[in-house]
């Protein structure tokens, strides 16, 4: 209860515009996607590398219904219509977010499924090629999307704008408020603070349902789970689309508050960064994985790529700067982690005994000898 009065009260101590805040607000879009990500390796241990896919997905669908790429397009649906020097409605697929975010969980979720099927009969590493895979596959059409056309558009409807990208994106206009603009960053914090909110409390409850148990049993053993009814398909499945969903949702959250949806945002590396963010914060844990995310979040945003620090190295005399070496960065905290923490920074209560069970048993065993 502290720490969400201390969230909610948080932009209060700072401008609409300083960056902190707008660090909050990434942190938290991000804090979505970790508990997405979180379900499927750390509730069901199903290694998955390809999560930006999930994103991009999601920025796209934002892309798709709340801009104006489709300019042969006139449709509005709950926002406003945006009149342009004529007087008549600017073009283009104008919906209002909370829909945009409902299409974006579906469509992940229909994709987080086609990516489990084949990974339905494979473990450990081979998930991970499947996984990393499918997340090369979307990057792929996302940048060359702009040579494939709807089928029932002719040539008019590509399918994205390749590295030009869509935008700008329209920004979020909830019932009963103002339309988001970036010069305010308060209603895009809160926002996105009541989209955490509502996602930890979906994970929690399917964390504690009969499903989440399954899902657990899964990770532990799949054979014995299996053994003791547990249907694996069906239970695999759900675990990829309910991850998929909550990763949409941020995306779409992200591509309007971006304002923008390029294929360049959909790196490999951005799977690597969520997934190092449940690592450091403790698979399996749904605190550890929020933990993590705005403890990335901030050393990205606030140290690597802030203007007091990413010079550092240069003027230490070397040939590169703090965002050059970002990931090896990244990888550097993880291992120190592993080595100083290997639980995370808030473990799972059954990873955490599962990592100190026998600690200062051999030493006791010794003791007993000597005397």
């Amino acid at each position: 209860m502290i720490a969400l009065t201390i969230a909610i009260l948080f932009p209060f101590a700072v401008s609409e515009t300083n960056s902190w805040l707008n660090t909050g607000v990434i942190a938290l879009a991000y804090c979505v996607m970790a508990l997405g990500l979180n379900t499927v390796v750390g509730f069901a241990g199903l290694l998955d590398l390809g999560y930006v896919a999930f994103y991009a997905l999601g920025a796209y669908t934002a892309g798709w219904f709340s801009s104006g790429f489709y300019a042969n397009a006139h449709l509005y649906f709950l926002v406003p219509k945006k009149l342009g020097v004529s007087g008549t409605p600017l073009p283009g697929i104008h919906f209002n977010w909370l829909i945009v975010a409902i299409i974006a969980a579906i469509i992940c979720a229909i994709a987080g499924i086609i990516i489990g099927l084949p990974t339905l009969r494979l473990r450990g590493d081979y998930i991970a090629v499947v996984t990393l895979a499918f997340g090369e596959i979307v990057r792929i059409i996302a940048v060359n999307g702009d040579g494939v056309h709807l089928p029932f558009s002719g040539s008019g409807w590509p399918l994205t704008a390749g590295r030009q990208g869509i935008t700008p994106v329209d920004q979020l206009h909830l019932p009963g408020l103002d339309p988001f603009d970036q010069l305010h960053l308060r209603p895009w914090y809160w926002t996105a603070l009541g989209i955490l909110l509502v996602v930890l409390f979906v994970t929690r409850r399917l964390r504690d349902s009969r499903l989440g148990r399954a899902w657990i049993a899964i990770r532990e053993d799949e054979v014995a789970a299996a053994s003791m009814g547990v249907p694996l398909v069906k239970t695999k499945l759900l675990a990829y689309a309910a991850g998929a969903a909550m990763g949409g949702i941020s995306g779409a959250f992200l591509g309007a508050y971006f304002n923008t949806v390029n294929a360049d945002q959909f790196q490999f590396g951005f799977s690597i960064l969520i997934l190092a963010m449940i690592i450091l914060g403790g698979l399996g844990s749904v605190w550890g994985a929020m933990a993590g995310a705005v403890t990335l979040t901030v050393i990205q945003y606030q140290v690597i790529q802030a203007s007091a620090f990413q010079n550092i190295p240069k003027d230490l005399g070397f040939d590169f700067s703090l965002p050059d070496i970002q990931y090896l960065l990244y990888g550097w905290l993880l291992v120190l982690m592993m080595i100083l923490r290997p639980q995370g920074l808030i473990p799972e209560r059954r990873r955490k005994l599962e990592l100190t069970e026998g600690v200062g048993v051999e030493d006791a065993q010794l003791g007993t000898q000597g005397v």
